[in-house]
């Protein structure tokens, strides 16, 4: 046998289907460049010139390791489309007398020509578009263009290798299929029926169980925290439950459909309705995992551009002065007006000093503590019986400092206090630290300007105004207190003027500024010197939301194509016989679009639905990334959805069309 006979045969086989092949190997292709593109990003040089190129690189570098997981299983999803068309050539084969061995080597030698058309065409793509993505990233994040062109050859082994070992295991579980069937399984394989699954009601109640619960839990969630933990366990239900509801659904609906007389015993819904019946379960696990990446697409990309979108929103919530300080003191003693004035007067100097002048100054007093609060009372973990309880970040603040912060005139009896609750609820009419005195609240208030440090902490944050600190305070240990002072304030210049007076303070001794002596650390923060590592933080997150939700989309587009494709092929005899019996090709368009409405739009709607219920629990999310506008979450949640409506559409048409070609000519290409 001549040496080339079988890579002749290999590229045969390709050729003659290049209608499944070509769509499978540009997504191939597609998935290497990408892959290539995210490593080129994470080592360019130019991320050391962005604004948080850091946390870029860190998004990047974990964008990467899903992007590699999720076109590993993929790619193995696509390649089972592939191997149900070829087995009937390969029975064909096995039955003339070429052996499994020998049809291995079919195999391995389509496994090796996809291969390499995939990696020297997506590297050699990703060498070309990766300056393109560079300087979308680049746009995105108002840092300064570069024109340099540069290749990772890290990047190209690291693609080359991992996309070297999926194709080797898509051959190994190719061979795997075609060793363990016999030539007429091989044979017959594409036109084996499918048996309805058993207990298909049960299966069907059980997924509307598990639906409802995650549902339950997205909607009931109140705080981040456990928002963070019930997360992932409910996007696991709504998997689960999203392809036992479309599997038994699509069961259902057939049958429902098959007793409807009037409605199945018509030319355009007989064979559609037929033909669903006919492939069920397979139809089903198709819908379900296209319903599963749109609404991944949806819920990323309306959340990242949230967070983009309002990305100067959130540094403001965070940072409610362009320039603050947070004094932690020795014990309360040192709150006094003595201990206090010589750091507003230093930096009232370098201000000035800097061409600048205070505005809007806030000036209060705290002592912070975290500990468990259950039942109105408040513990800092020493006492055992509080472990389980809810564990919150407690801050006392003087109702004087609370009004001038706030403009407000709020007094307080010594047995009174004032709450404001952040990230939780608070309903009990009492307030006590445990060993303390019980204090009754005389109201909740809707606001608190200092709340910037309960933003940055996952856990919930109690601010508690009391009439004196010191005796407020004496309950607690002193061992685990932090007694603060905090100083923020506006300047009238510009965010360069702005982070070299942030410089100055960071650069003074305090310890030397402080006559009055004791104990104390001093951190300065800036609106403009953090808004860099706010930018590349959410503009990171942004961009890998674009990259992740394009490679998921292609994956909807390729299974909805293929799924077209498949099923015009085993469709193909039974319009044929239609036809012979006087079916138009009108009646066969009918026919077509009536199969396509009756389930092709289902996956858009469960998205739609999905999305709807995960809203809440998204939203909570978003709430540790300081996103409190929920506008911006609704209107890019709605643009989205839209956009895909859109964009479905589109699919729909081009793939019924594929459809069409197929079952109307009753002939393979």
């Amino acid at each position: 046998m001549k040496m080339g006979f079988y890579p002749k045969l290999a590229w045969d086989g390709i050729r003659k289907n290049k209608r499944l092949y070509l769509p499978y190997i540009l997504t191939c292709v597609g998935m290497v460049m990408m892959c290539y593109i995210v490593f080129f990003l994470t080592v360019s040089p130019v991320m050391d010139t962005l604004p948080g190129g850091n946390a870029i690189r860190t998004m990047l570098d974990l964008g990467g390791q899903v992007l590699v997981f999720f076109a590993a299983l993929f790619l193995f999803y696509t390649n089972s489309f592939l191997m149900r068309r070829r087995k009937k050539e390969f029975g064909l084969y096995n039955i003339l007398g070429m052996g499994k061995w020998s049809i291995g080597k079919i195999l391995f030698w389509e496994s090796v020509l996809i291969a390499a058309i995939a990696l020297i065409s997506g590297i050699f793509a990703g060498v070309l578009l990766s300056k393109l993505f560079e300087l979308g990233l680049v746009n995105l994040m108002n840092g300064s263009v570069s024109y340099d062109f540069s290749i990772s050859t890290a990047g190209m082994g690291r693609t080359a290798m991992i996309f070297g070992v999926i194709f080797a295991l898509l051959f190994l579980n190719g061979l795997r299929q075609v060793s363990l069937s016999n030539p007429i399984a091989l044979l017959r394989s594409e036109n084996t029926g499918e048996k309805p699954p058993k207990a298909n009601w049960l299966l069907g109640l059980a997924g509307l169980a598990i639906l409802g619960a995650a549902y339950y839990l997205a909607v009931t969630i109140e705080d981040p925290l456990t928002a963070i933990l019930v997360f992932f366990v409910a996007v696991a239900m709504v998997i689960a439950a999203t392809y036992l509801l479309f599997i038994t659904g699509s069961v259902a609906l057939c049958r429902l459909l098959q007793k409807n007389e009037a409605y199945y015993y018509k030319p355009n819904h007989f064979v559609s309705i037929s033909s669903m019946a006919y492939r069920m379960k397979r139809n089903g696990a198709g819908l379900a995992s296209i319903c599963i990446l749109l609404t991944m697409v949806l819920v990323m990309l309306s959340s990242t551009a949230a967070l983009y979108v309002g990305k100067e929103a959130s540094l403001k919530s965070r940072y409610h002065r362009e320039i603050t300080l947070d004094v932690i003191l020795e014990n309360t003693a040192q709150t006094t007006p003595d201990t206090l004035s010589p750091f507003r007067e230093k930096v009232g100097k370098i201000a000035n000093q800097g061409g600048a002048e205070l505005a809007n100054v806030y000036d209060y007093r705290s002592v912070a503590i975290s500990g468990a609060f259950e039942n109105g009372v408040f513990n800092d973990f020493s006492n055992e019986q509080f472990v389980n309880a809810n564990p919150t970040n407690l801050f006392l603040i003087p109702i004087e400092d609370y009004n001038q912060v706030m403009g407000q005139s709020v007094t307080l009896a010594e047995n009174e206090v004032l709450v404001f609750p952040f990230r939780t609820d608070y309903s009990y009419g009492t307030f006590q630290i445990s060993g303390g005195p019980e204090y009754t609240v005389k109201g909740i208030t809707g606001d608190w300007i200092g709340h910037g440090d309960g933003i940055i902490s996952i856990t919930p944050t109690l601010y508690v105004f009391v009439p004196e600190l010191r005796s407020a305070a004496e309950a607690l240990d002193p061992d685990r207190i932090a007694i603060r002072w905090s100083y923020g304030f506006d300047l009238n210049v510009e965010s360069p003027q702005q982070i070299s007076i942030y410089r100055a303070l960071k650069a003074v001794d305090w310890t030397a500024e402080n006559p009055n002596g004791g104990f104390f650390k001093i951190s300065v923060d800036s609106q403009a010197a953090n808004r860099a590592d706010f930018y590349g933080l959410y503009g990171g997150l942004f961009y890998l939301g674009i990259i992740l939700s394009i490679v998921f989309l292609a994956a909807a587009v390729l299974i909805i194509y293929y799924k077209q494709i498949s099923e015009g092929y085993e469709d193909q005899g039974r319009f044929g016989i239609m036809q012979k019996v006087g079916m138009t090709q009108k009646d066969i368009r009918k026919s077509i679009n009536s199969q396509m409405l009756t389930v092709f739009f289902l996956p858009l709607v469960t998205a739609g639905l999905h999305l709807c219920f995960a809203f809440p629990l998204v939203r909570k999310l978003l709430l540790l990334f300081n996103l409190t506008n929920t506008g911006i979450l609704i209107a890019t949640t709605a643009v989205c959805f839209i956009l895909f409506g859109v964009f479905y559409a589109l699919v729909y048409k081009l793939t019924s069309n594929a459809y069409f070609s197929i079952v109307s000519g009753a002939k393979e290409d």
